[in-house]
């Protein structure tokens, strides 16, 4: 993931920042516990492709 496409993307519902989990390929929002995946390199900032962090689900970041 290009760290410069990283500090300019944010959650597309509450536009807080985000952060990059390497090994599932995802984007986290800690706001709305949401998982944005990386497919093929590229982020996919859709609300109805993330998927919901679970309650016990630590965000590292």
């Amino acid at each position: 993931m290009d760290p410069k496409l990283l500090e300019i993307l944010v959650c597309p519902l509450c536009k807080s920042p985000l952060v990059y989990r390497k090994d599932a390929q995802e984007l986290i929002c800690k706001a709305d516990r949401l998982a944005f995946p990386i497919r093929d390199g590229i982020p996919v900032m859709l609300e109805e492709e993330a998927r919901r962090l679970a309650e016990t689900e630590e965000v590292e970041g």
